[in-house]
């Protein structure tokens, strides 16, 4: 396979940093300062087959600890910006991020 190389411009030898996304740190800095970072994972996160009463309890433990977030907001919005398709983020389990998306998509459409 060849490659080939397309150089806009020779006359400027610097890149291009407009389209760069910022700092990595600016975006996840405020993950350091989770309520969630001192708890265990699996509070969060649901076991393969996890269904009724053991999965609500799990959701209600996850949700209490993010009850008392102080990052909660900027946790939800990324959970609901990227999609996470799994756990509790921003106080927010699996179903209820996807009932936003749902709601959403039907308001654009209607």
């Amino acid at each position: 396979m060849k490659f080939t190389l397309l150089i806009a411009n020779l006359e400027d030898p610097m890149a291009d940093i407009s389209r760069l996304p910022g700092p990595v740190a600016d975006v996840w800095n405020w993950q350091f300062e989770g309520a969630c970072r001192d708890a265990d994972p699996t509070t969060f996160f649901h076991p393969e087959g996890e269904r009724g009463p053991s999965r609500e309890a799990r959701d209600r433990a996850a949700k209490a600890v993010c009850a008392s977030c102080p990052v909660i907001a900027a946790c939800a919005a990324h959970a609901l910006a990227v999609r996470e398709p799994y756990g509790v983020w921003g106080g927010m389990t699996e179903e209820e991020r996807e009932a936003i998306y749902r709601r959403k998509s039907l308001t654009l459409v209607g």
